[in-house]
């Protein structure tokens, strides 16, 4: 699992370790860590401090791949940053999204129940068809024996 962390001294082991700040869920989603969680890097590893980087994580927990995030952060500016999406606006489209998902569940209802109504209504005139046509099979068989 890949994981946006930055780099700390832990001065009480001598040596480096990795904050984990956050975790990718998908492709353009990632989840915050709110609480502490740290990966030793070992005495061998030198790293500049506060640095961000990008950690792939084993399903044991074990660093696959380790790298700086300049470039990934670079990316996101460019992707985001420079068309002036904001959190405000994402907010907004997320909230126009839900309204037009709400007045298209109520327009579906709609249509549901007046599809409903013509059913019934066609069921009604069937019905006074049928009747039409068992008056008119009476009639014709009164004349006929001149009842």
């Amino acid at each position: 699992m890949l994981y946006l962390a930055q780099v700390h001294k832990n001065e009480f082991l001598d040596q480096y370790q990795l904050r984990l700040l956050a975790r990718q869920e998908a492709e353009n989603l990632w989840t915050m860590i709110p609480e502490e969680a740290v990966i030793l890097l070992g005495k061998s590893k030198t790293m500049s401090e506060e640095l961000l980087v990008l950690v792939e994580l084993s399903a044991t927990g074990e660093i696959e791949k380790l790298e700086e995030a300049t470039n990934w952060v670079m990316n996101l500016v460019q992707a985001y940053l420079t068309t002036g999406i904001t959190p405000e606006l994402l907010q907004q489209e997320a909230e126009r999204a839900e309204q037009w998902r709400q007045s298209l569940t109520l327009q579906n209802q709609d249509l549901a129940r007046r599809s409903l109504e013509l059913e019934a209504r066609r069921e009604q005139i069937q019905a006074l068809e049928e009747n039409l046509k068992r008056e008119r099979n009476g009639y014709h068989k009164d004349e006929a024996t001149g009842t």
